[in-house]
């Protein structure tokens, strides 16, 4: 059990007394026994969805081979970085410097040896636990080859090589020609190969700030936090790692995953009521019998860390609005534990409840979801609020417009309009036919013309997400015979995310999300009238880069697809480059959509994609945004504008015709446009 109900303040509890949890002392008996004949079975672990195929190759603690523990006596251990919210030192709190490992703990030096009786009992005891442990507490991430601590750009990539995996099996579990028993849990198969070729980063326990990791990230699979080292758990709600003291060896809380009802455990922002694992405290089955949780494992380590006063990571499980069946894991920061009891569950068992407060002085995460929820519940009023909707209906979901910084009261006018016009003598492509299905487009169906143009794939998984960056994306057109919700049409049916037009401090109107947004989500079009080139010079719409998108311009290449090695497919038709069949200028200067509210930056979240579809026997290619990687909510949406191919600089070493950049990333080229 990961979390429960709860409340803000503590309850009295006249029926329990707190001391005899505070004071008792590490369950020696928990020290885990593996099992050493090469005969034995190792540990069977499996995922929520079931046993797993035979297809699907093992890794630890996916019933994999376990790693062997550190050797205790070696000093190993590099102390953890200093981090930026590091409190003053107290008698409680860890230093820095004592030397911990992931190895299981060993008995103290010096304590009885216990009777050969009671050394059986414990050993029984100890087996029985090893066989129904499901976490990697002891030895998960420690190797012979152990990674680097990461940065932010090392955790960037790992995300990114992970979710183009994921997508492309996801890809080939939808396909009609996926090969019989491909496991279907894409995010574990994909975990596996990564981990496998030691694609990960913080791969060794730490106390507080995971490097590259920041408070507010989002992760849409707990796999994700394992290889970026942020929870280590793939299912249980608390990680721990041992330390060793001057006498002896503790458990000691490092992160806690908590996806209960959040609503009812913290209506502060800033307190989390936790429960604790284990126990049947809340059984219903009839072959389960109800039963009270223990002090051992994850539970011990909170209590450990309640004394010594140490930063515990918390990560909050949130509803993800667009999926109401999934869900999404939002970094909420450091906490400490502040408080323990026991308290009573509906079954009228014993259970172990602790009140983490937030660490001060960190970046609001879960305060910002708090806030939307109350703005989509009518309860409070968006500070700033100019505009509930500035589409004027023209979207099937509203786009407030927001200004929190300064007196304007919105941009210059424009006239709202959903999707790109074009010219009528303006011709792409040669004529150009739909396909003939008559239900919906199925993935692997080479019978369907769009498909076939689409080399055969189906370019969006079952959810609506983009796979791979593509030349070209042909999707279904409004006169072709399928349903107008075919899974072929995901640019052409409007806005799925609660998008909002704010006034930044610097950048003017910018554009940002307030639903967490997974990689690969349609955003929306660049909307607005298509010119030529000779027009665009001549109005000196050129010379207004917020308002023109330019397939002409020069890009940075980035890699987004999935690698072919990873899944050893043929990579002959892999490649990321755009082909357009003729120039395309947009001009949303008079005419256009929330596109035109996207600021620049050389390290954007947002990439662009041309997309085709036929109307009237004509082919014309439109620009669709997708998301570059996740994006929690209220982070500002930004693409990349590209440079044009002029190099003449002016006098402040910016190139002639360009603009300044403001972006703030360490990448920053310096101008765009």
């Amino acid at each position: 059990m990961e979390g429960g109900s709860g409340n803000n303040s503590v309850p009295p509890s006249p029926t329990f007394d707190k001391s005899r949890v505070l004071d008792v002392k590490p369950l020696r008996s928990l020290v885990p026994v593996f099992p050493s004949s090469p005969h034995t079975p190792p540990f069977v672990c499996a995922p929520p969805s079931g046993p797993f195929p035979s297809e699907f190759s093992p890794f630890y603690p996916f019933s994999g081979p376990q790693p062997a523990p550190p050797d205790l006596n070696q000093q190993t251990h590099t102390p953890a970085p200093l981090r930026s919210f590091r409190p003053p030192q107290s008698n409680g709190q860890i230093s820095r410097d004592v030397n911990t490992d992931d190895g299981p703990p060993k008995r103290s030096v010096g304590r009885p040896r216990a009777s050969s009786s009671s050394s059986q009992k414990r050993a029984k005891k100890d087996l029985d636990f090893t066989l129904s442990v499901v976490d990697t507490n002891f030895v998960v991430g420690v190797t012979s080859a152990q990674k680097e601590d990461g940065d932010r750009e090392v955790v960037n990539n790992v995300l990114m090589r992970f979710d183009a995996l994921r997508r492309r099996l996801s890809q080939l579990e939808d396909s009609k020609e996926s090969p019989s028993g491909l496991i279907r849990r894409a995010d574990l198969k994909a975990g596996n190969i990564l981990m496998s070729k030691g694609v990960r980063t913080n791969m060794r326990k730490r106390v507080g700030v995971v490097p590259g990791v920041e408070v507010g990230d989002i992760f849409f699979f707990r796999m994700e936090m394992c290889l970026v080292g942020l929870h280590s758990q793939s299912m249980a709600g608390i990680d721990y790692m041992v330390i060793r003291g001057d006498i002896e060896e503790d458990p000691l809380a490092v992160s806690i995953v908590s996806s209960g009802g959040y609503d009812d455990e913290a209506e502060d922002k800033d307190v989390l009521i936790y429960s604790g694992q284990g126990g049947n405290v809340n059984s219903n089955k009839k072959d389960k019998q109800a039963a009270d949780q223990k002090l051992e494992r994850g539970n011990l380590a909170l209590e450990r860390s309640l004394h010594r006063a140490n930063e515990v990571r918390v990560i909050r499980g949130m509803r993800d609005v667009i999926s109401p069946t999934a869900k999404v894991y939002v970094y909420d920061g450091l906490y400490r534990i502040q408080e323990s009891w026991v308290d009573k569950g509906k079954s009228g068992c014993n259970i172990f409840k602790y009140k983490l407060v937030r660490v001060p002085g960190q970046p609001g995460a879960f305060a910002v979801w708090k806030s939307i929820q109350q703005w989509r519940e009518g309860f409070s009023t968006r500070v700033g609020l100019i505009l509930p909707d500035l589409t004027s209906g023209s979207e099937s979901i509203p786009v407030s417009l927001v200004n929190d910084v300064d007196e304007e009261k919105g941009p210059a006018y424009f006239t709202y309009f959903s999707t790109v016009k074009y010219i009528k003598s303006f011709k792409l492509t040669e004529p150009s036919y739909g396909c003939n299905c008559r239900s919906a487009c199925s993935p692997g169906d080479l019978n369907c013309s769009c498909i076939r143009k689409n080399g055969g794939d189906f370019p969006y998984t079952a959810n609506g997400v983009l796979v791979n960056r593509r030349p070209l994306i042909h999707e279904c057109g409004p006169t072709c015979p399928c349903i107008p919700n075919c899974k072929n049409r995901v640019s052409q049916t409007g806005l799925k995310i609660r998008l909002e037009v704010f006034k930044t401090k610097d950048k003017g109107w910018g554009l940002r999300s307030w639903d967490p947004i997974r990689s690969g989500t349609f955003i929306c079009e660049y909307a607005g009238e298509v010119i030529e080139k000779v027009k665009s010079r001549q109005d000196g719409e050129g010379e207004d880069d917020d308002y023109v998108f330019d397939t002409t311009r020069v890009y940075e290449p980035f890699k987004w697809n999935c690698e072919p090695g990873l899944i050893e497919e043929d990579g002959n038709d892999t490649t990321e480059e755009y082909n357009i069949p003729s120039p395309l200028i947009i001009s949303a200067k008079n005419v256009g959509n929330v596109a035109r509210f996207m600021n620049h930056s050389c390290s954007p979240n947002v990439f662009w994609q041309p997309v085709a579809y036929e109307h009237n026997s004509e082919s014309y290619v439109h620009i669709a945004f997708f998301a570059l990687r996740h994006i929690p909510p209220m982070t500002e949406l930004t693409y990349d504008y590209g440079t044009s191919r002029s190099d003449e600089a002016d006098g402040s070493g910016t190139p002639h015709g360009k603009k300044k950049c403001l972006c703030g990333s360490p990448r920053c080229r310096g101008y765009f446009g």
